[in-house]
This record gives structure tokens, C-alpha cells and sequence, in this order.
């Protein structure tokens, strides 16, 4: 639909060749001819060639129904002259040579995975003029069934929909066409790289993971199988049922899907600095699995081959993964004289730089990512977080605007994703440094493609103490209205007017914050720590965290708690912050 607005061309008025003939091509043009396609210009073919009448060979009462009288009995004579070729079949069968024939500007949805039935560049190189379509992460139209599913069905159990109609299923492709021509948020934009979008030959339908999709496709299906009679338990209002579908877009592990897709886009340099330990090894499976990161561990090679060995892992060292030898690497003396040309004027001596460099696995990483060796790092699970924090500031450095460190904390509730910062450095923050941290904190949660809504928690409730902590938070939000005026962001208040709309309303009819805040920023480490650690032992919430905010290059600490899925989930959240470090 949106590829023909784009060339001109009516759905009613194309001539349109498949490649498969299968149950999911046969689908598709079930669906096409409902919104308007006419059966007399599709031309199906599959492994025996062109679905005519008369055929016997692989035919079937479902094949028969698009069995045309023609002489074509070839891929290469049905293509010619056609505006639309839809492949659901195998690698490559599209040739080069059969698009010089096809139509102008002709729409080429190459949808067999992993390869595609034509390479994106193959077909350009031919058809410059074409617009195509696949089903791979590395092309701009990604074809992933994720756009509708669950979404259809969400819909569908929703009003308890006796069946999934093709009025329901028309709603679903209407819904997903119409995101693609809506005005895409900078979160959404941000969590795929920051790169334009925009509706065009390069984005014809909303990127897999755009979380709008969990509301846009589910009300129209609900509101299609509402209008066509098949929903037994309509719904009533339909604007308070989309406001709930908002509150699940970020639950579990969706928070992550975004972070997930945009590293795996361009996987980064990550370096671990405890590569022998099992959570590492484990994670870094799974990193290389998903297609996350291009890792490096520190360790003694030897005894990461033995436990790689013993878990009965599947990477190979210096194959898949970059081993730094601590005890004989050959950048040993560069990295050396690094560190002392950081640390020489406070109070590190020659011998005293040998010995860390040599034990410190947080200095060695750190100095990798400060020569540019690698993008991002991430330390731990052994260790302390303040020593790992202190070497991190010491080699990488703090960002100019930032005179401290601070972390972040996102905990995955039923209601929705919450963030508290700061959990773990900074024990009672001056106003600036509250200001500060939140602005960074608001960066990552567009990482994760999130619209930052900011509470600035106190006892206090828009002015109604005058304590040092409540008139602390009232300066940090003075700062934060003069350096960030876009930002949505009020306090101080109480942390249930922070997640309650009308309790605000009632308060302070005008306050900048609308709906429930997902940002909370507390004015002491111990209203941080206490605050988190509390939610989650009471909710049983998934944790993602923490997240160092401040370091001038990509750098993260995980604790001795950490699972391996929490250190997949921070190599991916480095990564993505490694990747909005690259120049433009």
C-alpha cells in the first residue's frame, strides 16, 4: 500500500507476480485481492514454474483458485511488465537480469530469510529505480512478523473476537501503513541509531520494535471486529482502552527489543574485564548469538579455554572472540606508559603503573577504550563497584559537564518501566549534579526509546517545605529548566504525585509533568537505594542496571548479583551508548 502511493500506482490497477505459492504466499494474495488487488493480475509461480490452468504437477484446491490462461510458464516471462514482484520462496530465483523487464519503478518485496530471493544491491544495481523490501534486519523495509504479531491477537482476545476476520486483518495492514506515514518520535528514532526517518523508498512500514505498533494495531483490530459483528465483549471506551495499551509498551523484556535490534545493527568492540568468570563466558554466548557485539575478554587464555571447554560453550577464542592476555599481552609497556601519563601527577610512580596494568582488569580495559581498542567496556561481576568506578574516572575520564559519576536503575513493573537514579555514588548531590544526572539519565531512556517524563522526588510537595532537600530539588529544577526548557520534567514532589495524574491535579493543576513520570530522581543515595531496593523486593520487578551515567566513553559496571541476562542486557545497552558516540 504505502510502496504504491510512493510510485503512483492503484492497488486495483497492478500487475503482481509471487514467487512460492505456498500457505503464507497464498495468504498474502488472499488478503491483497480483500483490499482491492483483482485476481486477473496476479500471476503466481512456485519450484514447477507458473501456476496455470490446466497444470497437474504440485497443484491443490487452494494453487488452483489463482491458476491463470497463459502461455507464460517461467519466473523470467511472468516478471516481465509486472509493478510488483512478492517472494515467499528461496535464495536468489529472482535473477538480475529478470528486473530489466519489469515495469517502472516496480516494488520488489524479497522476503525469503536468510537470503533473499535478490540481494538489495543486486536488484539496485539493475533497477536503481525500484523500491525493495526484505526480510532482513540489515536492509531499510525490514518485512518481520513482529509488526502484527501478537498485536492481531492482542486485539482480537481483547473483545473476545469469535474468529479473525479479513476485516480485522485489512484493519491490521491499514494500522501498520498508516504508523509508517505518521511522524516518527526522536525515542524511536534513537533507539534505531538516530538516524532520519522519514516515509519514503527507505521507509515504507514502521521498524519491527517501534513500540507504537502495541497500541496502533490492536485498536484496530479490536475496533474491525467490533464493526464486523464477531466481538462479544466490546469495548466501550476506546480511548481509555488505547491509554492502557501505552501502559504495556515497555514490560519485560520489550524494554530491551529496541536495544537489542540497534546494537545487533552494528555490533560494537565490547570488552569484559573478568573474561574467566561463567556469567561472562555465558553471556558472551549469547552476545555472539544474537549478533549484539564483537566481544573481548580479559583473562588468562588458557583458563578461559578450559571453562569455555567445560560449559560446553560454542566460541573459540581468537576466532570469535578477542582474548587480552593479561600476564603476556604485547601492548603491555604502551599500555603502561598510558597509564602513567594519566596517573603520573597523582601519585602513581613507574613500578607502581607496572603492577596495576598487570592486575587491574578494569585499568586495562578502560585504557582499551580510552586508546580507542575497543567501543565500550563493561567490569565486573568481580569486585567492588567503587574501585571499578574509581579506575573507570581515573583512565576514561568524566564528561566535561559532569564533575562526578552517578548510575541508573530501571526497574520492569506490570504498570510500565520505572528509573531511579542515582542508586549507587552519589551519596547528597548539590543541585547542579541532580540537574546534571538527569539529564544524562533522560539520554539513556531514549536509548531504550523512551519519552523521558521526570519526577524530582522530596517530603516536600511544590514548595510546601523549606528543608535543605526540598529546596535543593527546587533548585535542580530551576537548572534543568534553563539548560533543558524541552524537557518534561516537574517537582519537587511526593513519589505517589509523581506516578498519579490526578493526584497532581489535585495539587497543582499546572504542573509541567503529564501522566505517570518513568524518571524518578531522588535528592540523597540513601532515598535512591532505599527507593529501589524497596520496589523491588515489594514487586518482584526485573532490574536493568545499574547504568553508569557520566564517563566520557562507553563504560559500565555490573555487580556480583548479576545474571548472565543482565550482563547481555547491559553489553547491548553499551553498545547502543557506544554507537551514539560515533561521529555523524
Amino acid at each position: 500500500m504505502n510502496g504504491l502511493h510512493l510510485v503512483g500506482k492503484r492497488l486495483e490497477d497492478v500487475r503482481l507476480v509471487t514467487s512460492g505459492a505456498g500457505a503464507a504466499a497464498l495468504a498474502c494474495l488472499d488478503l491483497l485481492v480483500v483490499m482491492g488487488l483483482k485476481r486477473e493480475n496476479i500471476v503466481a509461480t512456485d519450484i514447477e514454474g507458473v501456476v496455470y490452468a490446466g497444470r497437474t504437477s504440485l497443484m491443490d484446491e487452494w494453487k488452483a483458485v489463482y491458476a491463470r490462461e497463459t502461455p507464460m510458464r517461467t519466473l523470467g516471462e511472468a516478471v516481465a511488465g509486472a509493478d510488483v514482484f512478492l517472494g515467499l520462496s528461496a535464495p536468489n530465483v529472482l535473477k538480475p537480469e529478470f528486473l530489466a523487464s519489469m515495469a517502472d519503478r516496480p516494488i520488489i518485496m524479497a522476503l525469503a530469510n536468510p537470503v533473499p530471493e535478490i540481494a538489495p544491491d543486486a536488484a539496485k544495481s539493475v533497477r536503481p529505480d525500484a523500491i525493495i523490501a526484505t526480510g532482513r534486519s540489515d536492509y531499510p523495509n525490514q518485512i518481520n512478523n513482529v509488526l502484527c504479531f501478537p498485536f492481531i491477537f492482542r486485539g482480537a482476545l481483547d473483545v473476545r473476537a469469535t474468529t479473525i476476520n479479513e476485516e480485522m486483518k485489512k484493519a491490521c495492514v491499514e494500522a501498520i501503513a498508516g504508523l509508517a506515514r505518521m511522524t516518527v518520535p526522536d525515542t524511536v528514532a534513537s533507539a534505531y541509531g538516530g538516524g532520519h526517518m522519514a516515509f519514503g523508498p527507505d521507509y515504507l512500514i514502521p521498524k519491527p520494535f517501534d513500540p507504537r505498533l502495541v497500541v496502533e494495531v490492536p485498536a484496530a483490530v479490536a475496533q474491525a471486529a467490533m464493526d464486523s459483528g464477531v466481538a462479544t465483549k466490546p469495548i466501550a471506551d476506546m480511548a481509555l482502552y488505547r491509554a492502557q495499551l501505552s501502559q504495556r509498551v515497555f514490560r519485560s523484556g520489550f524494554l530491551m527489543k529496541p536495544v537489542f535490534s540497534r546494537a545487533a545493527s552494528d555490533p560494537q568492540r565490547l570488552v569484559y574485564t573478568d573474561g574467566e568468570e561463567e556469567a561472562v563466558l555465558r553471556a558472551v554466548q549469547v552476545v555472539l548469538e544474537e549478533g549484539l557485539a564483537r566481544p573481548i575478554v580479559v583473562g588468562r587464555p588458557e583458563v578461559i579455554a578450559s571453562r569455555i571447554e567445560r560449559l560446553g560453550l560454542r566460541f573459540r577464542l581468537g576466532e570469535h572472540v578477542e582474548v587480552v592476555n593479561q600476564d603476556s599481552d604485547p601492548r603491555y609497556n604502551d599500555y603502561v606508559a598510558f597509564y602513567l601519563e594519566r596517573m603520573g601527577r597523582h601519585g602513581v610512580t613507574p613500578e607502581a603503573a607496572r603492577e596495576i596494568v598487570r592486575t587491574r582488569r578494569t585499568v586495562i580495559a578502560s585504557i582499551m577504550v580510552a586508546r580507542g581498542e575497543a567501543d565500550a567496556m563493561i567490569a565486573g561481576p568481580v569486585g567492588f563497584f567503587d574501585k571499578h568506578l574509581r579506575h573507570i574516572c581515573e583512565v576514561i575520564g568524566l564528561r566535561d559537564d559532569m564533575g562526578e559519576a552517578s548510575t541508573l536503575h530501571a526497574l520492569v513493573l506490570d504498570s510500565g518501566t520505572l528509573f531511579i537514579g542515582d542508586t549507587e555514588v552519589s551519596y547528597d548531590p548539590p543541585p547542579y549534579k541532580i540537574a546534571m544526572t538527569t539529564l544524562r539519565a533522560a539520554e539513556t531512556l531514549k536509548r531504550f526509546g523512551i519519552a523521558p517524563k521526570v519526577a524530582l522526588l522530596s517530603h516536600s510537595s511544590f514548595g510546601s517545605h523549606d528543608t535543605p532537600s526540598a529546596v535543593k530539588m527546587r533548585e535542580a529544577l530551576k537548572v534543568l529548566r534553563g539548560l533543558a526548557p524541552d524537557l518534561e520534567v516537574d517537582g519537587e514532589m511526593h513519589a505517589d504525585a509523581a506516578l498519579s495524574q490526578v493526584i497532581r491535579d489535585r495539587i497543582l493543576p499546572n504542573a509541567r509533568l503529564v501522566g505517570q513520570a518513568n524518571l524518578l530522581m531522588m535528592p540523597t543515595l540513601d532515598a535512591a537505594n532505599i527507593g529501589y531496593n524497596l520496589v523491588k523486593a515489594v514487586t518482584g520487578a526485573v532490574s536493568v542496571g545499574p547504568i553508569l551515567v557520566g564517563p566520557r566513553l562507553p563504560a559500565h559496571i555490573v555487580t556480583a548479583s548479576v545474571t548472565t541476562r543482565g550482563i547481555v542486557n547491559m553489553s547491548a545497552l553499551a553498545c547502543v551508548h557506544a554507537l551514539s558516540h560515533q561521529p555523524a
